[in-house]
């Protein structure tokens, strides 16, 4: 597939959000009724040089002390971001092409947090990415706006979000598709959700690359619009 016709199709799919007006949270109202915490994990925030990032805990009382400090009940970030937290897992560094930029946008809160379908959807693929670092349990839904095909990948869920789903089946808008996973099941994060919007699938099941190295960064951001554009945060940008 050219970089000509995947930018064609991605646009279609920006287009076609940007006009459709009826598109439900992905996460508890509750938390979109308050302003968030926006996390820079760039080499830009230097508090981040004295957290242990290798170590899960120390990792997950970082974000849940900035939350605490900041007085917001959840925190967003990270689209295009070009990230340092990745240099704990070996999942993303090597002496090629180390992975830095983020594809999708992060949402911390709390572990057990229900996760819905933003759209009409069909279940289009489900893995338990089990490696440190990885996605954990990950569904990727398959969706269409006006005959616009276009897929929701969800990362770091809990391994009961996989229980009961079956390739095909139909979800309607709004339902609750998964819980957030802990981090002993979430690929050794602190609770949140990766949500990314993937115009071209490029035949991947159950997963998809939610970070890309530099070099690789025009193509995929290409192909993985701005996720904002479902997520609609205000203090985020489209």
């Amino acid at each position: 597939m050219t970089i000509n016709s995947i930018k064609k199709h991605s646009n279609l799919v920006k287009n076609v959000l940007t006009e459709y007006m009826n598109i439900s949270s992905v996460i508890p109202i509750n938390f979109l009724e308050t302003s968030p915490h926006i996390f820079d994990f760039s080499k830009k925030n230097k508090k981040l040089v004295s957290v242990d990032l290798n170590n899960a805990k120390k990792f997950i009382d970082y974000i849940n002390n900035t939350l605490k400090i900041s007085g917001c009940s959840f925190g967003v970030g990270g689209y295009s971001e070009n990230r340092i937290i990745y240099r704990r897992s070996n999942l993303f560094e090597n002496n090629v092409k180390p992975r830095s930029i983020h594809l999708g946008i992060d949402i911390w809160m709390p572990a057990k947090t229900q996760i819905y379908s933003p759209l009409t959807a069909t279940v289009h693929s489900f893995k338990d990415n089990d490696n440190f670092g990885d996605y954990g349990p990950t569904i990727i839904l398959q969706h269409s706006l006006h005959g616009i095909k276009f897929y929701t990948l969800y990362g770091h869920l809990s391994r009961l979000s996989l229980k009961n789903i079956k390739v095909g089946m139909k979800i309607k808008q709004g339902q609750q598709i998964a819980t957030l996973g802990n981090y002993n099941e979430n690929g050794q994060w602190p609770s949140h959700l990766h949500f990314q919007i993937i115009s071209n699938l490029l035949r991947k099941k159950g997963d998809f690359p939610g970070v890309v190295s530099v070099s690789e960064q025009k193509y995929f951001l290409t192909l993985c619009p701005n996720p904002n554009l479902i997520l609609n945060i205000k203090k985020l940008k489209n």
